[in-house]
């Protein structure tokens, strides 16, 4: 079973794109939304990816996560069948210490959401945290994809 461990926080401008080492533009959407089990459907630059996520945990650090990559004319096609509100963004790499912080900037109905996300290897794990890292929304659902795929950032004013 993978399990993934990630803690997210909003972003307070714009600094890390200039430490950027890797940009992808990003599609996605969900054949399936149910608070207790994902099904993602992801275009990432051309590759294609399926991810089904459990429950998070209490704190909202871990979760069930299975992925596999899939041929991009599949990803396309089943996009389609995906329910409203793809989610646009890039994602933007930035390695600060010795992790890799992924922070997503959202288009469309999420425009102007800046998220970060860092994945780590135990739930205590220790991290450098740079001058652009917000509030800690960890475990808050609103900003799941999935979440903002059906109650966008532009609807929250």
């Amino acid at each position: 079973m993978s399990v993934e461990i990630e803690r997210k926080f909003l972003v307070k401008n714009d600094d890390f794109k200039k430490m950027s080492f890797q940009q992808k533009t990003l599609q996605q959407g969900y054949l399936n939304s149910d608070k207790h089990r994902t099904v993602r459907i992801r275009i990432s630059d051309n590759q294609g990816f399926i991810t089904v996520k459990g429950v998070s945990n209490a704190a909202g650090t871990t979760r069930f996560e299975w992925e596999k990559e899939i041929d991009v004319q599949e990803a396309k096609q089943l996009l389609a069948l995906c329910e409203p509100n793809i989610i646009e963004k890039t994602r933007f790499l930035v390695k600060n210490g010795i992790h890799i912080f992924e922070i997503d900037e959202f288009f469309g109905a999420n425009k102007g959401l800046l998220i970060a996300e860092i994945e780590l290897s135990s739930e205590n794990e220790k991290f450098e945290k740079p001058s652009w890292l917000g509030e800690e929304v960890t475990g808050n659902a609103r900003y799941y994809n999935a979440s903002l795929s059906k109650l966008p950032f532009s609807s929250w004013k």
